[in-house]
């Protein structure tokens, strides 16, 4: 097996190599972590492009009697993904679909308050999303993510991970517009296996780095481009 992180920052900063020669220093660049264990890894990206950081809390949309079949996602900046489709073949009503909205709406609401407190969340229409986490397994979460995320008119989207399996890119297609990893091993079966240490983030570590990076690097509304956005 290749040698594990040591931890999230170290896997941050090597992920952070690889995005700084396309994203480096652009002003239309954000940085968007899945909570919690993906904020360690995104400020290290974020503090290396010079780019605004924020969190993505994303609540898939279960269909009622197969939770684990999601219909749709929503996302706490407002952005949301319904699956049409899979809501007709399901036979899921109006009212449950917003039933499974407003519940999610709520539970995204608790989550915000206590991830991003008073602050505004980063703009993100027009600007190119990288979206962070520690790592992909099914890629469920992620894909759902940017899925809602795409709703805001983002004018790029990409994964950005430390760690994912082979074919982890095939798995987020119709999703994301790129994808960066840096390790996609063959062998995988879990993301914690590819780090020395793995300790679950707290909520005051995710607020602590969330307030550093935006006293570091205030965003505005201007997503003016400083480059390509080819990424």
């Amino acid at each position: 097996m290749e040698r594990p992180f040591t931890d999230r920052r170290e896997a941050g900063r090597l992920l952070a190599a690889q995005l700084v020669a396309p994203f480096g220093g652009r002003r239309d660049v954000i940085v968007l972590a899945l909570p919690r264990g993906g904020v360690p890894v995104a400020f290290e990206v974020a503090e290396t492009l010079g780019a605004p950081l924020d969190v993505l809390p994303v609540c898939k949309l279960g269909v009622p009697w197969q939770p684990e079949l999601a219909m749709g996602a929503l996302s706490s900046n407002g952005a949301q993904y319904v699956d049409e489709a899979l809501i007709r073949e399901t036979g899921v009503s109006e009212p449950q679909l917003q039933s499974a909205l407003a519940l999610a709406r709520i539970e995204l609401g608790r989550r915000e308050a206590r991830y991003r407190g008073e602050r505004a969340s980063v703009p993100v229409a027009g600007r190119v999303a990288l979206v962070v986490d520690d790592g992909m397994a099914t890629g469920a979460s992620l894909k759902a993510a940017a899925l809602a995320l795409a709703s805001l008119g983002p004018a790029r989207i990409v994964a950005a991970l430390p760690v994912a399996p082979a074919g982890a890119r095939a798995r987020l297609a119709g999703a994301i517009d790129d994808f960066v990893c840096v390790k996609t091993p063959v062998s995988f079966m879990s993301v914690g296996q590819f780090y020395d240490d793995f300790d679950q983030v707290d909520d005051e570590t995710v607020r602590d780095l969330l307030a550093r990076s935006a006293a570091s690097h205030p965003c505005g509304d201007d997503a003016s481009s400083n480059g390509s956005q080819t990424g």
